[in-house]
Parts: C-alpha cells; sequence; structure tokens
C-alpha cells in the first residue's frame, strides 16, 4: 500500500465551546475513497476544513507524505484540490472566465481544456453566460468541472452532489472511481447514498443534546 498521504494524529477541534471530536486519528492513502458520516454538528464539515488547512483552531497534527502540513503548507496546496459544499463561482464572470481564474490559481491549463471541461458538466453554449443568470444547479456544474482538470493529488469535497441530477450524479461518481483508480485519494461528505464500491468510511460522534 505504501505511505500514507496524509495522516492524522490526535485531531481535537471545539467549537462554540462545543468539543466536536478528539483523539481523531487516520491514514488517507493514494487511489483511496473516505466518506466521513455522521449528523448534521457532528463536525465533518469542520474536519474537511482542518485537513485543507483552511481552519487551523484545533490540537493535534496533520502530516501530507510525513512532513507537518504547517512546515509545507505551499507545496501542500498545490497538491489539494477543495471543493467546498457553496459553489464559490463568481456571478460577475462567466463559466469560461471562472474556470479559467481557478484552475489558473493551481495549475497551467489550454483554453481547449477548459471548454471540454464545460462541455461535461453539460454547460457547451453558456461558456460567455454570466453566473448570475445560470441556475444552483448549473453554478454547481462550473465548480465541478475543476475535477475533470486538476492534477492535485489529494481532493476534499464537502457536498459536490448538491443541486446535481440524477444524470449528473452518476457521471460524477464515475469520474470520482476513475480518478481513485489512477491514485487521486479522495475525501468527501455527503447525503447521498453512493453506489461507488471500495469506500472507506469514517463516523463522526452524535451530536450533543
Amino acid at each position: 500500500m505504501g505511505a500514507a498521504l496524509l495522516k492524522t494524529d490526535n485531531l481535537q477541534c471545539e467549537r462554540d465551546d462545543r468539543l466536536l471530536f478528539s483523539g481523531l486519528s487516520f491514514e488517507i492513502y493514494s487511489g483511496e475513497v473516505l466518506q466521513l458520516e455522521g449528523p448534521n454538528g457532528s463536525g465533518k464539515t469542520t474536519l474537511l476544513r482542518i485537513l485543507s488547512g483552511l481552519f487551523t483552531s484545533f490540537e493535534g497534527q496533520v502530516w501530507w507524505q510525513g512532513q507537518a502540513v504547517k512546515g509545507c503548507r505551499s507545496e501542500f496546496q498545490q497538491d489539494l484540490l477543495f471543493l467546498g459544499h457553496k459553489s464559490s463561482v463568481k456571478n460577475t464572470l462567466s463559466p469560461l472566465e471562472n474556470l479559467r481564474f481557478l484552475m489558473g490559481l493551481q495549475q497551467s491549463i489550454k483554453e481547449d481544456q477548459l471548454w471540454w471541461a464545460l462541455e461535461q458538466v453539460g454547460l457547451a453554449g453558456y461558456e460567455h453566460v454570466l453566473c448570475r443568470n445560470l441556475s444552483a444547479g448549473q453554478k454547481r456544474r462550473v465548480a465541478l468541472a475543476r475535477l475533470y482538470l486538476s492534477d492535485a493529488k489529494l481532493w476534499v469535497l464537502d457536498e459536490i452532489f448538491t443541486a446535481i441530477d440524477k444524470k449528473g450524479v452518476a457521471q460524477l461518481e464515475a469520474l470520482l472511481e476513475e480518478k481513485a483508480r489512477s491514485g487521486v485519494a479522495i475525501v468527501l461528505t455527503t447525503h447521498h447514498e453512493l453506489a461507488m464500491k471500495n469506500i472507506q468510511i469514517l463516523s463522526l460522534g452524535r451530536r450533543a443534546a
């Protein structure tokens, strides 16, 4: 199996004077799909943000390829693709402009690749439409187009199936399975019942009354 890509050691986090989780240690390997489960308020999104380096108010340690993330943050961010549960697209830009900007922050992308990715998510013909004129589902697809282009080693995905129709869900599941087979490590949350195989489950505790 080789060495773990991402490793956590004794994570503990409190939010609003409430303990979300403690003593949380696990490893994520190349090609592994890890799904976080737990009721609302159990800390799933917070844990994803900790793993992505976006939330730092916690105890414990996160390691990336054997190094503490806090000591190799720049290299880690280059290897990371994070998609939150919000689309995070700019309404004043078109899908093409949004995708060009988002991908340009991390890697070099050719223009024809941008057009191809938007076609894959069903946005052919909408490339130059301002995102403020798109539906919630279409905006979500702009963000999801990044999945077809990213060469990141670790994908951290929060509720990526939100506002996606049945056909889009099946297509997205197939893409995740393909990427995992190629060696991408994937950590995700979803309320959707996945049809994917070989998923590891990490359950977080019940919300305190």
